[in-house]
C-alpha cells in the first residue's frame, strides 16, 4: 500500500485500469482475481498449470504474487489477462534492468532466476516451455506492433492528462481556498 499518494500514483491507476480493460476485451469477460470466474482462473493457473509453485524459480508458494508477463505498465502495455499472468514468490516478482537501463523481459528474467540459483539448463527449458504453453492455451493475444505502438500513446494519453488533472485541480483548490482565507480576514 502507498503510504504517501502522488498524481503519478494515480495516473499509473488509470493506465493499470485501460490495461485491465483491454485485457478484458479480448478475454471477453470481467478478470478480477479476487471474485467471481477470475479468482477461480487464477487459482488453477497456480495450483494446475504451476503445482503452486513459482513460474521462475520453481519453490513451493506460501504467499504467491501474480506476476505479469508482459509488465502491466504504460511502457510495455502488458494486458491483465489469464495468459500474462503466472504465480510468482515475492522474490522473484522485482523487474531487473539491463545495464543500459531497460527492463529485460520474461524470459531474460527467468534465466536470470534460473543462472543464479545455478539450476541445470533443462530446468530453465521446462519452466520457458511452460510458461510458453501457458500463454497460449490462455490464448494471450499476440498484439501486432501497431497495436502496441497504438496502446503506448493511448497510455502516453492516458497517463499525461490524468497527472495534468490533479495538478489543475489542486491548483483550483488553492485558488479556492486563497478566496476563502481572504474573505475570513
Amino acid at each position: 500500500m502507498t503510504t504517501y499518494n502522488t498524481s503519478s500514483d494515480s495516473a499509473n491507476t488509470n493506465v493499470r485500469a485501460l490495461l485491465t480493460k483491454v485485457g478484458e476485451y479480448y478475454l471477453g469477460r470481467s478478470f478480477n482475481t479476487a471474485s467471481g470466474r477470475g479468482k477461480v482462473d487464477w487459482k488453477k493457473i497456480k495450483e494446475d498449470t504451476f503445482d503452486s509453485k513459482c513460474a521462475y524459480c520453481g519453490e513451493e508458494l506460501t504467499s504467491p504474487t501474480i506476476e505479469h508477463l508482459v509488465m502491466f505498465n504504460r511502457d510495455h502495455c502488458g494486458l491483465h489477462h489469464p495468459g500474462n499472468i503466472v504465480p510468482c514468490c515475492r522474490p522473484c516478482n522485482s523487474s531487473r534492468k539491463k545495464i543500459d537501463g531497460v527492463y529485460v523481459d520474461w524470459e531474460d528474467h527467468l534465466l536470470s532466476i534460473c543462472s543464479e540459483k545455478k539450476h541445470p539448463l533443462s530446468k530453465f527449458k521446462e519452466r520457458k516451455a511452460r510458461i510458453i504453453n501457458h500463454i497460449k492455451s490462455k490464448k494471450y493475444p499476440k498484439l501486432t506492433e501497431d497495436e502496441i505502438n497504438a496502446l503506448k500513446s493511448i497510455t502516453k494519453h492516458l497517463y499525461s492528462s490524468t497527472k495534468s488533472e490533479l495538478d489543475q485541480a489542486l491548483a483550483l483548490y488553492r485558488d479556492i481556498d486563497e478566496t476563502l482565507v481572504n474573505r475570513r480576514d
